[in-house]
């Protein structure tokens, strides 16, 4: 079984995001780095499934230089294979663009090793969260695909997928070869062992480029909504504080 999962390079959790004096970008002067966490849960749906059928696990990003900290923490945790679209452009690609990119990439890696049963995305991006590049992959490919699942299970020439709705699933099954969006919590992600940070460090990591152009979507500005600030009120000390506590029960409306 051959498997490839697309992921992405985003702001840790958490981060403090700034953007760029000009708005267009985000100052990335300080910023931590990792895999988008729906794709952290793809690459381990991967894996798990590699570990049960056999195969091969291709890890592919979009992204600057730096993207190859997130294929060699993809080889510390089950990947096999390892591909850089290089984008040195100094921001992201819009969806459009980043979807031919991937497609063309995709295409070329199938041309010499044969077609991936399996391509998997993120629902969405941790980042952008704009739910688009894995669909238009999947369009421009011919090949059937359904967003947000948790859970699949192999058939023969099939993959039966599960979507979480309210008070059950949706369930559908695929041929393959087929592309799926993968959703939190599917699974619970492995932490790389020793043996695993030690391969990562040799593992081969392809570097593509791409002659796809920027589509009609354009950025015109990113805007950092305002922090909210939480102040703590203390109504007193001991028995004094009974009173306020009784008089602010009653304006909530507990009392």
């Amino acid at each position: 079984m051959r498997i490839l999962v697309c992921v992405k390079r985003v702001p840790a959790p958490g981060s403090r995001i700034n953007v760029t004096e000009d708005g267009l970008n985000v100052d990335t002067a300080h910023l931590g780095f990792t895999t988008s966490p729906h794709e952290e849960c793809a690459l381990e749906e991967a894996a798990q499934l590699i570990e049960r059928h056999g195969g091969t696990v291709s890890v592919l990003t979009v992204g600057p230089p730096e993207a190859e900290e997130q294929l060699r923490y993809a080889a510390s945790v089950g990947g096999t294979e390892f591909t850089l679209v290089l984008n040195e452009s100094g921001r992201d690609w819009d969806p459009l663009q980043t979807a031919a990119s991937i497609r063309e990439t995709i295409l070329k890696l199938e041309a010499e090793s044969g077609l991936f049963d399996l391509i998997f995305f993120g629902n969405e991006s941790a980042d952008a969260g704009g739910y688009q590049v894995g669909t238009r992959v999947a369009v421009g490919l011919d090949r059937p695909m359904v967003n947000g699942i948790k859970g699949l299970e192999l058939g023969d020439s099939t993959v039966t997928a599960n979507r979480e709705i309210d008070g059950g699933f949706e369930v559908y099954t695929l041929a393959t070869p087929a592309v799926l969006g993968i959703k939190e919590g599917i699974n619970l992600p492995r932490y790389p062992t020793m043996k695993g940070r030690l391969a990562s460090k040799k593992a081969e990591v392809e570097v593509a480029s791409t002659d796809a152009s920027a589509g009609p979507q354009i950025s015109v500005r990113l805007h950092r909504p305002e922090e909210k600030v939480t102040e703590t009120e203390i109504l007193g000390h001991g028995p004094d504080a009974a009173a306020k506590v009784v008089d602010l029960l009653e304006d909530l409306g507990v009392l």
